[in-house]
């Protein structure tokens, strides 16, 4: 499909849903594979795909971010009050004046995507198959506020690992799927797509794509669904990977405190706990209600995005404010995540997986355990810093553990290369 090829009409435009339209356009496009990889082919059921914004989406994007209607300086010289005006008006003006959709469009369009239909839910994915001959396939899953956007970054050093300074016994064939309501992948029209849901989702995509014997990674919201894989178990699942301790942000109740490590873990998810899971507290009971902003008005979209976590906050705020971006953590690659989800109309369905999280929760189900092995990576700069302890009573069949030196909670797009390195580590017993 080329740039003129699909224009929306204005009921798919006023109802967010022009993405579908997409899908459904480019259909008959595939994109190309990065230099180095091999080509990949598309089984039975699964779609090519193109992205193919039309220019007048981009340009109602620009006018409106054009248009908002400020607030008052907050009275505070701290991030205490949500994302400070300086941080939200220099955003906007990056946004309006250099920002380029059309070069992160290309960027997209050289790497193979693709759709297919799994239990009544177009899922949007990205597949390299790497040129290494043993390659491990690996299926990885994004988080909030998040997006494949967060991952690209690493696909090369993942699927090409001589060019990165690994040996060919480190590829993976890489499949990288958008979760339902987010990105490109369809909107769910009914109830019940939580991280579970989602998880036997990907273990038929993979199924799907011919692997017989693979491993998963996750980080956030991905990391529940990868966590969801490792307890469903399915055939041919290796191990999974970790870089976020989902289970102790429900509470720290039963794990212990005796260590300064412990302690400092605790101290942090208390700390975030009462101020700064305002973001969880919205989206799990009211995604409805926050969803009119997010899908009205592009910096209150960006602002929501942006107050996830003080680490994250304080080194993107730091680049569009003149500072050092750091590592991945650009003002492009941040406004290529936020225009995504503006573009594709997904603030609000995006935010009804925490919903359906809280719902799947008070069900109070107890959940399988996880059999198969499991590595984890904490992070410095995440929410909280995950002590071996901690990974090892929520995850008994922890076989690899390490505390990486940089990097916070988008740990694969701030520091893509060390953050590869913790994967090949993590999975290279399942080879």
């Amino acid at each position: 499909m080329t740039s003129s090829g699909f224009r929306p009409t204005r009921r798919q435009v006023l109802q967010g849903g022009f993405a579908a339209g997409l899908a459904v356009a480019a259909s008959t496009v595939i994109g190309r594979a990065p230099a180095g990889a091999a080509p990949s082919i598309a089984p039975a059921g699964i779609r090519p795909f193109r992205v193919a914004v039309p220019r007048e989406q981009v340009a109602e994007m620009r006018r409106r971010v054009s248009a908002t209607r400020w607030p008052t300086r907050e009275l505070v010289n701290d991030r205490s009050q949500g994302v400070q005006l300086r941080t939200a008006q220099s955003l906007a003006r990056f946004w309006t004046t250099s920002y380029d959709w059309r070069r992160f469009e290309a960027k997209l369009n050289r790497l193979p995507q693709f759709l297919t239909e799994i239990d009544g839910v177009d899922i949007h994915f990205i597949h390299v198959r790497s040129r290494h001959r043993n390659a491990l396939p690996l299926i990885m899953t994004h988080g909030w506020p998040g997006s494949i956007v967060e991952l690209l970054e690493a696909v090369g050093p993942l699927t090409n690992p001589t060019a990165h300074g690994g040996t060919a016994a480190d590829a993976f064939h890489l499949v990288l799927p958008s979760i339902p309501g987010y990105g490109f992948s369809g909107k769910p029209d009914e109830l019940g797509w939580d991280s579970n849901r989602t998880a036997r989702a990907w273990a038929e995509l993979m199924r799907r794509l011919g692997y017989t014997r693979y491993v998963a990674q996750g980080g956030d919201v991905g990391a529940a669904v990868t966590d969801g894989i490792g307890r469903l178990a399915p055939t041919g699942l290796l191990g999974i990977h970790l870089n976020l301790l989902a289970p102790a942000l429900a509470g720290t109740a039963n794990l212990p405190k005796n260590t300064a490590e412990e302690k400092a873990a605790a101290a942090a998810l208390q700390v975030f706990s009462t101020s700064g899971k305002g973001y969880i507290v919205e989206q799990s009971t009211r995604p409805q209600t926050i969803g009119y902003a997010l899908l009205d008005s592009p910096v209150a979209l960006a602002s929501w995005m942006l107050d996830h976590d003080t680490d994250s906050y304080l080194k993107i705020s730091r680049a569009f404010r003149g500072g050092a971006a750091s590592g991945n953590l650009t003002r492009e690659h941040i406004l290529d995540n936020i225009s995504l989800y503006w573009l594709t109309g997904t603030g609000e369905s995006a935010a009804r997986m925490y919903w359906e999280r809280t719902r799947t929760a008070a069900a109070g189900r107890t959940p399988l355990p996880v059999t198969v092995p499991v590595g984890f990576s904490a992070f410095p700069g995440e929410i909280f810093q995950a002590p071996r302890s901690w990974a090892e009573i929520e995850y008994p069949t922890l076989n690899y553990y390490n505390q990486p030196r940089r990097g916070g909670h988008f740990a694969a797009w701030e520091q893509p290369e060390l953050f590869t390195r913790e994967v090949r580590a993590a999975f290279r017993s399942a080879r």
